[in-house]
């Protein structure tokens, strides 16, 4: 059983799970890993208006082992930039 803070809201656990559901749909030749284009696909399903500058940043942040690949391991940093992006009220 997971525990959070209380300062972890319900709403924000359910939005990470929505956009990490998202970018694993996105991963269409089932590599287990989302390359650049997969990625630049979930940020035109979340409907952001520059999506392909949104996947540079997102890899800057999440591909922690520069191989050009957002792995299962990484894929929570790339949930948190999004998630950064909205919070911070930063257009997508």
């Amino acid at each position: 059983m997971v525990f959070f803070k209380k300062s972890v809201s319900p709403s924000l656990v359910a939005e990470h799970e929505q956009i990490l559901s998202l970018f694993k749909r996105c991963d269409v030749n089932k590599d287990g890993k989302l390359s650049k284009d997969e990625v630049k696909a979930g940020f035109r399903m979340l409907q952001s208006r520059f999506p392909g500058f949104r996947t540079q940043r997102a890899f800057k942040a999440a591909d922690k082992n520069g191989d050009g690949f957002i792995s299962e391991a990484e894929l929570d940093e790339l949930v948190d930039y999004v998630l950064d992006c909205y919070e911070g009220s930063v257009a997508l």
